[in-house]
């Protein structure tokens, strides 16, 4: 039993095992139509037209058996035609212009982010490239023109558009979702294109004419198509799009790449396409605010015999510089940052001379490598005045090496480089050493 809140109160919905059996001997059909044509390429036809014979058996199994006596809900009655002309129907009174306009906006940005995101991810799959301004001009021009036949949206935001029907009570709410459900989305009818070998917009022009005469003369017919024929169509395209070894590699190499990839197969699968979206927007914009936040940041050692310096966590061989720290860091300073570079800095210190101590050693200077950091905003430019004060505190100099042009510019806009000296500023890591050894001895 499945209970949904509707605009009269809940409703309940039982789940039968006659549907269950018919959808399952409708999708292994679709499956055993693709293992045809995958062995047998010459017999490609016979999986482009295995949906429509599963629309057609269904139709004249649910006419001959009285599928509704079981439970099995059909599409319901359909008339001829198609939708008359709504051009006159245009009100711009200022009393429901509101309504229309938020509708529109929040759609059109999902919805065009949505079907672009699809194209790509289809293209993909043939090699090709698409044109995201192309896109949009077809997403706006169709949407234009079928408005005024009162057209369904040429995206699949219907979540939002049931959303208004239900909040306006023009039609209820549950009518909607059973009619749309199996048909909205881009994903249902690109993935079902696909998967019948589709290859050029030639398939739009036919599939339009047919629908065309099918509304003229078959509509009726189609009445009794059941729902779950029509479910079983968009889960075996869906089905064929799952690729299980790149989501096992996927797993293997990145446990939280293979988290936003689950989330949003789960959420297009079983809630809609816009909520598989928003949560793997939303993870994926996790996960960039987590590395924005927390950026690399190395200590760097010589390897012996060279004069180049790498991370001692990569290179366990490189050896230490005597009373010195180098450390590099390797992203934008700036507020977001900032206290997490900070700290960072400080603990390296504290480790440093830590570990020196027990060594008869100590840290006199800490060498800052800015050669990754492309940018810097005056929250960073505070940041390393605070952490030069608080290792002069200590007795360790700060200096900087490698700064990029932008960053040397505003430290010297800032008068961070009068603070700590023009002569604490170096070209290489190098260079910097030979200085810091050559103010030791003197």
């Amino acid at each position: 039993m499945i209970t949904e809140t509707g605009p009269q109160g809940p409703v309940n919905y039982l789940v039968r095992w006659e549907c269950t059996l018919v959808g399952v001997i409708f999708l292994i059909f679709l499956h055993l139509a693709k293992m045809v044509k995958q062995k047998k390429p010459k017999l490609f036809w016979v999986a482009a037209i295995a949906p429509m014979a599963v629309v057609a058996i269904g139709c004249i199994f649910a006419y001959a058996a009285d599928a509704k006596k079981y439970g099995i809900a059909i599409v319901g009655p359909l008339k001829k035609g198609i939708n008359p002309p709504s051009l006159k129907n245009l009100d711009f009174n200022p009393k429901y212009i509101s309504a229309p306009i938020e509708a529109g906006v929040i759609t059109a940005f999902v919805a065009l982010a949505e079907g672009i995101a699809i194209g790509r991810s289809f293209a993909l799959m043939a090699n090709q490239q698409i044109d995201g301004n192309k896109e949009m001009i077809a997403f706006g021009l169709m949407n234009i023109v079928g408005s005024l036949t009162s057209c369904y949206l040429t995206t699949g935001f219907f979540t939002y558009i049931l959303y208004i029907f239900y909040k306006f009570k023009i039609y209820s709410l549950h009518f909607f979702k059973h009619l749309f459900v199996y048909f909205a989305g881009p994903f249902s009818k690109t993935a079902v294109n696909y998967n019948a070998g589709c290859k050029t917009q030639m398939t739009n022009v036919v599939m339009a004419i047919c629908m065309m005469l099918t509304l003229f003369f078959l509509a009726p017919l189609f009445s009794y198509t059941p729902l779950v024929a029509l479910s079983a169509i968009i889960m075996s395209a869906m089905l064929g799009l799952i690729e299980y070894e790149k989501a096992y590699h996927l797993f293997k190499t990145d446990k939280f790449d293979f988290l936003i990839c689950m989330a949003a197969f789960l959420g297009v699968a079983f809630i809609s396409m816009d909520v598989g979206l928003m949560l793997s927007v939303g993870l994926a914009l996790v996960r960039a605010l987590l590395y924005v936040s927390r950026p690399a940041s190395s200590k760097l050692g010589n390897i012996p015999d060279t004069g180049l310096y790498r991370d001692v966590e990569q290179y366990p061989g490189a050896i230490s510089i005597p009373k010195t720290l180098v450390l590099q860091l390797g992203s934008p300073i700036y507020f977001a940052n900032s206290s997490y570079i900070r700290e960072r800095i400080l603990r390296w210190v504290r480790d440093e001379r830590a570990s020196k101590d027990s060594q008869g050693d100590d840290v006199e200077y800490v060498l800052l490598d800015l050669g990754g950091v492309t940018s810097i905003d005056i929250t960073g430019v505070e940041t390393l005045f605070e952490i030069r004060r608080s290792l002069e505190v200590q007795e360790i100099k700060v200096v900087i090496v490698n700064p990029r042009l932008e960053v040397m510019e505003k430290l010297i806009v800032t008068n961070f480089v009068d603070k700590i000296g023009r002569d604490r500023i170096f070209l290489s890591i190098q260079d910097a050493i030979e200085g810091c050894k050559f103010s030791l001895e003197q």
